[in-house]
């Protein structure tokens, strides 16, 4: 069981309640306002700011659902589940059907958008009062406001934001009903330049030791915002970042791969930043944002499972066998990464049932493990934290960027081949390719080292390879995912619909 003391999550749920804030209906422009605080009472103390903070953290447990979609869009896994109709918007996104019309993707965007809402009221009364260590309060705040728009602008496109040159310069205004039909949706290149932004301003703010476990640094900060970049074709500026980080920050890989995504692995020396996930009470269906656990790992579960080691679950997201194929089997990651079912029934004697579309393997690294000691419905409660974004990702990430951008093949070359390194304890496989080729390694390196971790369908199209490796993948519509009807609706024609939906 994993403790919270020294965790930023500790005050959460006292805090959502007695502000008024815990709404399962919290999301974009909700009619109701249940996100209302009167201003007037608060923001007038450095406690009334740090709960604010918290609020806007607790946001960052909801994105369980873009990393398991993640995966179920890409071609490493398929849904899965009891059957073709259980939980049918997964199944039309992993069939590339899916529609304005998908309470799933709705969840996403509702989601993230109460993310923005959390951190742009504290944006609004960052002034009101002062106190030591408020800028580093609101360095964090902007870079969570990243990364809420960050997911946002991955999954939809261009998405409205108020007052977007007052966001830019680092101030924050929540909607209120009516903005949906007067603020538009700003351009791609328009979130992005916010994004750097928050980002720049979190770089140069904050140091590389948080104050407390979970709480963003100046790495997380680097790391994100060289992604960000990456996004974009922005080679030079993801190699300057990233290797700055690499360089100067204070990560490195751990040496055994197998040790990264069990509960003792977590907030390790390899992660940059994680969302923290804990065992405590608040999880139901009717309220999946709710959970303070991480509702991904039990549905990612073995089906009905008895034996050792792993809880059961609900049998979504299984891998493929190209999935498990695509490593050397020398590989130490493949058998980490990637449970084959079958097998490890007959080494353990335990028992399983197939769901949906069995593939006969598991994503292990998010498998529910057991002893957990999950207070309420266990597979709505496990504590496994996301590792956001781990150093291997960062290597990877210079490496393509250095690459991609005809920088400097050598220097690309030997990030990844640290990874490979650890991968397969010598440097027997190491990559001498340059150029195209370089690249292509970098890419599927990606896809063996962060399999299961929410990363590999995004990867596809900001690459442009997702119409040949995704089945059903239609360029030109499916490179991002359709506003929610009800969001179209409720603008009264201000806002356009992502093409060809």
């Amino acid at each position: 069981m994993k403790t919270t003391n020294n965790n930023i999550l500790l005050m959460v749920v006292g805090f959502l309640l007695a502000a008024g804030i815990y709404s399962c209906t919290d999301q974009f422009l909700d009619e109701e306002e249940n996100y209302i605080i009167d201003s007037e009472g608060y923001f007038n103390s450095e406690e009334d700011y740090y709960l604010a903070l918290v609020g806007a953290y607790d946001l960052l447990q909801a994105t369980y659902v873009n990393n398991l979609l993640g995966e179920i869009a890409s071609d490493n896994t398929l849904c899965g589940g009891e059957s073709a109709t259980d939980v049918v918007g997964f199944q039309q996104i992993d069939d590339m059907t899916h529609t304005p019309v998908n309470s799933n993707l709705r969840d996403v965007w509702n989601w993230m958008f109460a993310g923005v809402k959390r951190t742009n009221y504290f944006l609004e009364f960052q002034n009101k009062t002062e106190f030591d260590g408020r800028d580093k309060m609101i360095a964090e705040v902007r870079f969570l406001r990243a990364y809420f728009h960050f997911e946002l602008v991955k999954w939809f496109g261009g998405i409205p934001i108020k007052e977007y040159d007052n966001a830019l310069a680092g101030g924050g205004k929540r909607f209120a009903p009516g903005d949906e039909t007067s603020i538009p949706r700003s351009s791609v290149s328009d979130v992005y330049a916010l994004i750097e932004s928050d980002l720049t301003y979190a770089v140069n703010t904050l140091e590389y030791t948080a104050p407390q476990i979970g709480r963003v640094t100046k790495g997380a900060a680097q790391a994100l915002l060289g992604k960000a970049y990456l996004y974009q074709d922005k080679f030079a500026d993801a190699a300057e970042v990233l290797q700055d980080l690499i360089n100067n920050g204070p990560y490195q890989l751990v040496s055994d791969f197998s040790e990264i995504f069990e509960n003792d692995g977590e907030n390790g020396v390899e992660s940059v930043f994680e969302v923290q996930y804990t065992d405590g009470e608040g999880a139901g269906f009717g309220c999946l944002q709710c959970s303070e656990g991480n509702v991904a790992v039990g549905f990612m579960g073995i089906r009905n499972h008895t034996g050792p080691l792993y809880d059961s679950g609900y049998s979504f997201n299984v891998p493929v066998q190209a999935a498990f194929d695509a490593y050397n089997a020398n590989d130490t990651r493949r058998d980490v990464s990637i449970l084959d079912i079958v097998a490890w029934a007959e080494t353990t004697g335990a028992t399983y049932v197939e769901g949906y579309e069995h593939t006969g393997y598991y994503n292990r690294k998010y498998l529910p493990r057991k002893g957990d000691q999950n207070i309420g419905d266990q597979n709505l409660t496990n504590p496994n934290n996301y590792r956001s974004i781990r150093y291997a990702d960062v290597l990877l990430m210079a490496a393509e960027a250095l690459n991609r951008g005809g920088i400097d093949d050598t220097q690309a070359q030997t990030y990844l081949n640290q990874v490979r390194e650890r991968a397969f304890g010598d440097s027997s496989q190491n990559i001498t390719a340059s150029g195209a080729a370089l690249t292509d390694a970098i890419l599927e390196e990606r896809r063996l080292e962060l399999m299961g971790e929410g990363h590999r369908f995004f990867d596809l199209v900001r690459t442009g390879k997702a119409p040949q490796a995704i089945n059903g993948f239609v360029a030109g519509k499916h490179e991002v995912f359709p506003i929610p009807f009800e969001e179209i609706q409720f603008s009264n024609g201000n806002w356009s619909q992502n093409p060809n939906y």
